[in-house]
């Protein structure tokens, strides 16, 4: 080989190796982009994955504060109408005993009731929530068949349960009415008893 083909293939030698010198540098410097990239990817996933988590836990307690609201909403509306249910459906113009959120204990354990209205034959005993479901129907009458040893100064009346919701629905009120439990929920204007065929149940 002459000396002249010899410098040419050493020369292309040269020219091929600084190329592949220069693809190497481009192709690490793509990989510190990349690298750089994913690390600014993963820092931007992790600050969105703890705002998503502080924005759920902001909307948890909002949801949680627009329930506790809702509840005593029901209760406030639900509250002041007990005493014209009494006068209407059991003749009771005056309460002997009126209150809301009663708690009593006895033999060592608590019981607490949304309201409580006392006449001179009836107990009315109020449980108010957001959602009726037979579930309350049934909790409502082992909880009047307490009244007796709860109340012992009460234990001649008649213990009444009025269940209340702004909407109950349709197949709850005729699962209380079967189990005499009035329901109450919202009418044109106030609250208004649903089912005081109720009443003959078990009179």
């Amino acid at each position: 080989m002459g000396q002249a083909a010899l410098k040419q293939e050493v020369d292309t030698l040269r020219e091929y190796m600084k190329e592949l010198s220069y693809q190497a540098m481009r192709t690490e410097m793509s990989v510190a982009r990349l690298s750089e990239e994913m690390r600014e990817f993963k820092d931007e996933m992790l600050a969105f994955k703890e705002e998503s988590q502080r924005e759920r836990r902001s909307m948890n307690k909002q949801w949680g504060d627009l329930a506790n609201r809702l509840g005593t909403l029901v209760e406030d509306i639900v509250a002041p109408n007990l005493p014209r249910v009494a006068a209407e459906l059991f003749s009771c113009p005056v309460a002997d005993l009126f209150g809301v959120r009663v708690v009593r204990c006895f033999g060592g354990e608590t019981r607490e009731y949304d309201a409580l209205l006392v006449c001179p034959e009836a107990v009315l005993v109020n449980e108010t929530n957001s959602r009726l479901t037979d579930a309350h129907v049934e909790g409502i009458v082992e909880r009047l068949a307490e009244i007796p040893g709860v109340f012992p100064e009460y234990a001649d009346r008649r213990a009444v349960g009025i269940l209340a919701s702004l909407y109950p629905d349709a197949s709850v009120v005729r699962r209380a009415t079967r189990r005499g439990v009035l329901v109450m929920g919202m009418g044109e204007e106030t609250m208004q008893v649903l089912n005081p065929e109720a009443l003959r149940v078990g009179a």
